[in-house]
């Protein structure tokens, strides 16, 4: 039997002596990242959101095999955002409807879920009404059955058969009251458990993940208690997407007791918070260097190049590569160089001649 196949199946137990002490390794690590976050100005409090969300974005589509253009999506989040963008932007019509859906699931956390809301969500994921080369049902429930297989055809693996269509309605309304209501399960529980929830419904014929993906994102931000995001949950089912689907797998097979799956979504979400934090740290680490160089004259092709060595520049920098992305002539380039190692930014390497590179000093 599946999950969804027992009475009372969203009745979901768990044992809380091995669920709680994972709880308050996330509510720390998400405290701390959040303590640290108030030491940030304003932008770089925009910059590290954006990446947020462009990775979020971007790494939500990949988990269901969709390449999306990552210069397409930052242009469209920064858009969003209202973030102030440089040079000609990319036509964003294609991804816009992805990024719209985390930024409206974040950015109103607050506002209730419903039918109409999913179903505008839908919609923006799949403007066309097509999912590839294939029609689909958009802004409405599935009509029909729906397999989650692999396999060659004839020797298919069933992993997962979702519920019929006619039970889809009704289970979709205990789902929203429950999302709605004031649980009482603490907040990042309820998040997991949403997740899980609406994964076990299957409630459109495609785009089930990413949906599910936007509603954790959802609850995780009132967990919060803010619209901004700084971590990004679906980088870390990314990097790990064989233990996420063997985790669903496991309980879907199960009859109601999710605390494998709940160990796994805390587990998840706590290298989520290291990983932002560790990001965080970098970006620290810049605000510093510039509050550092505050007041010192610089042009605009130094800022560019300086920007660039502490953003994690690849190889030495020499007179050639300045010259090469700045677009200007080596004897500019060496000019901009030295006036940096007159003013103790940059230093020269040992090695000379041709070969003559330069590190920062800050």
């Amino acid at each position: 039997m599946y999950l969804h196949e027992h009475d009372n199946w969203a009745c979901f137990t768990w044992d809380e002596s091995r669920i709680l002490p994972l709880l308050g390794d996330v509510r720390f690590s998400q405290g701390r990242l959040l303590g640290e976050l108030e030491s940030l100005g304003f932008e770089y409090l925009d910059e590290t959101e954006s990446e947020t969300l462009i990775s979020e974005v971007i790494a939500s589509s990949r988990i269901e095999g969709i390449a999306l253009d990552a210069e397409k999506v930052r242009s469209s989040v920064c858009k969003q955002l209202g973030l102030e963008q440089t040079g000609s932007q990319p036509e964003t019509r294609d991804v816009d409807g992805a990024v719209d859906i985390l930024i409206d699931a974040t950015k109103s956390f607050a506002e209730p879920l419903s039918h109409e809301r999913l179903f505008t969500w839908h919609a923006a994921l799949f403007p066309t009404g097509r999912s590839g080369l294939h029609r689909i049902q958009v802004a409405q429930y599935r009509e029909k059955g729906m397999q989650v297989v692999s396999g060659p055809i004839g020797k298919e693996k069933v992993h997962f058969e979702a519920p019929a269509p006619e039970l889809v309605q009704e289970m979709m309304d205990a789902l929203i009251v429950w999302f709605n209501g004031a649980a009482n399960e603490e907040p990042i529980i309820k998040a997991g458990i949403a997740h899980l929830w609406f994964v076990t419904i299957h409630p459109f014929d495609d785009g089930n993940g990413r949906m599910a993906r936007a509603l954790t994102e959802c609850l995780l931000a009132r967990s919060d208690r803010s619209p901004r995001r700084f971590y990004s949950m679906a980088g870390q089912i990314l990097a790990a997407r064989k233990k996420y689907y063997a985790a669903l797998e496991i309980t879907q097979k199960g009859d109601g007791d999710i605390t494998e799956w709940l160990i796994w979504f805390l587990q998840t979400l706590g290298k989520a918070l290291e990983q932002s934090s560790e990001k965080l740290h970098g970006v620290l680490d810049r605000a510093e260097f510039w509050r550092v160089l505050e007041g010192v004259s610089l042009n605009e092709r130094q800022r560019k190049m300086l920007s660039k060595l502490k953003s994690g520049f690849e190889g030495k920098l020499t007179t050639g590569k300045w010259a090469k992305m700045c677009k200007v002539s080596a004897d500019t380039a060496l000019r901009d160089i030295r006036d940096l190692v007159d003013k103790g930014i940059l230093r020269q390497d040992a090695s000379g001649g041709r070969s003559t590179s330069y590190h920062l000093t800050l």
